[in-house]
């Protein structure tokens, strides 16, 4: 906390100090980052918020984006300012329903003036006018919104909102959403959660989505564009929304071979980590050219490049794992990657293993030999990468091995009891990787310090010793059938 300094000996400023409460020396600007040592301008200090209400309306042919977000949040201290993540031309702000003064700050910082300081604990409703373009904006040199031939995608990590809505940037602060986007007739507007309802006017039509667990913002996706919808339910009761782009091409049959297989791997991934967290599950694949797929909460992004070489579920059971792994339970900082990329491989290992094309042991051996002990890839530790090592492939493949580790470690009851209760214990939360390996110690009874320090804080290859049967040190080892389908995803988070 930044308390103003009164310098003695002033009879000036003595008389001004006692014209002021004394509370009012506590009130301050909150921080301009939540204090992730990765990206410490991401994120915001002095508040924590609850809800988002976005009102929005785009025009695909000019990429004009319009719009009213209004937040629910609270102060978590004394504040004579707050600021949000933004890169949008703003018009007006209100706090508590008075005009407040804004201004902007650093690469992507709208700072936030009340008209009154706001004392902790208070519940605030902050709205926020604003339009643009956002393709015409940039941060730290890059851009996150994705134009397509019919509209535009917002789906990116570690950072996505930015370019259309304010936010308190970071997965700490997880919320609810209402996204309501108007597009011209013949567009569709997709985000995530439940399609609440449609309306018509003047040639726009309005969708309304609903998202009713908490999610963070890295997580809300905003699709538009000429799509092919389809609806179904699970076996297991989950709804499924999935929506094609009219302008896929050679990739069209593949996407929908491999993504309409949703329902049927949300059940059975249901086996190994519980009920499914959410109120609908589904994916998208836009018309975009990036090549990665991204767990958008409920509404899974897909590059069409991912089908380019024929249908694969194994992309799907990726994503789908990080419903629970990540998007239910999410990582406290960007340094916990590991719970999130980790667990989704282990994912693909048990898929590949139900398929009959490799169990999980023998894609351990393979990635363990297929990796000399001077290769770089034992120079990451996946239990903190550092920002510019967040999704290399040893967080995804080392990360999976270290899963495996456990499971030889503490033996099958133990490793399925840890793989379903963890989403169970922190629901719709946050976590870190040393809350993972408590917990881990809780359940299976076992001292496993020894077993996540070797494979995730160590940057060098594991000795047969160590792998203790998870792998073992061949000087070659079968490639798994299902391996090119996994390598094949190896640019998805």
């Amino acid at each position: 906390m930044h308390r103003r300094i009164i310098a003695p000996g002033a009879l000036a400023a003595a008389s001004l100090m006692l014209a002021i409460p004394a509370s009012a020396a506590s009130y301050a600007p909150g921080a301009p980052g939540i204090g992730d040592p990765y990206y410490p301008a991401y994120g915001n200090g002095g508040y924590d918020v609850s809800h988002y209400d976005l009102r929005l309306k785009y025009q695909p042919t000019t990429d004009e984006l319009s719009g009213t977000a209004t937040i629910l949040a609270r102060t978590t201290q004394d504040l004579s300012s707050f600021d949000l993540d933004f890169l949008l031309d703003v018009s007006e702000v209100r706090v508590n329903g008075a005009k407040a003064s804004f201004t902007t700050s650093g690469q992507h910082e709208l700072v936030i003036t009340p008209k009154t300081p706001l004392p902790k604990g208070t519940p605030i409703t902050v709205v926020v006018r604003y339009s643009g373009v956002p393709s015409t904006k940039s941060a730290y040199g890059f851009n996150t919104w994705h134009r397509t031939p019919d509209g535009a995608v917002a789906a990116d990590e570690p950072e996505a909102a930015w370019w259309w809505y304010p936010s308190n940037d970071h997965p700490l602060d997880k919320a609810t959403y209402d996204v309501s986007v108007a597009v011209p007739n013949g567009t569709q507007a997709l985000s995530n959660g439940t399609l609440q309802s449609t309306s018509s006017q003047l040639g726009w039509t309005r969708y309304n989505w609903r998202q009713n667990k908490p999610q963070a913002t890295y997580l809300t996706t905003l699709a538009v564009g000429k799509f092919d919808i389809t609806t179904s339910t699970s076996e297991g009761g989950v709804p499924v929304v999935n929506a094609y782009s009219k302008d896929l091409g050679d990739n069209d049959g593949a996407a929908r071979a491999s993504v309409e297989r949703t329902g049927e791997l949300v059940d059975w991934l249901s086996g190994y980590f519980g009920p499914y967290p959410f109120s609908s599950a589904g994916g998208y694949v836009p018309n975009t050219t990036t090549g990665y797929a991204l767990e958008t909460q409920t509404r899974v992004y897909y590059s069409p490049k991912q089908f380019a070489n024929g249908s694969n579920a194994s992309v799907v059971v990726h994503e789908l794992a990080h419903q629970w792994y990540g998007d239910s339970v999410s990582l406290k900082g960007w340094k916990d990657i590991w719970i999130n990329e980790g667990f989704a491989r282990y994912a693909q290992w048990l898929w590949s293993e139900h398929e009959g094309e490799g169990t999980t042991q023998e894609l351990a051996d393979y990635v363990y030999a297929s990796h000399p002990a001077d290769d770089a890839f034992w120079k990451v530790e996946p239990g903190d990468p550092g920002p510019d090592n967040q999704f290399d492939i040893a967080v995804y493949d080392r990360g999976a091995l270290a899963i495996q580790a456990l499971r030889n470690a503490v033996g099958d009851d133990s490793f399925f009891a840890i793989l379903k209760g963890w989403p169970q214990e922190h629901a719709y939360g946050n976590a870190s990787v040393a809350d993972f390996e408590a917990y881990a110690e809780k359940v299976s009874g076992k001292s496993l310090s020894s077993l996540f320090d070797t494979w995730l804080f160590q940057p060098t290859k594991p000795g047969a010793a160590a792998v203790t049967g998870a792998a073992v040190a061949k000087s070659a080892a079968v490639q798994p059938k299902s391996w090119k389908k996994i390598a094949a995803t190896n640019d998805v988070h």
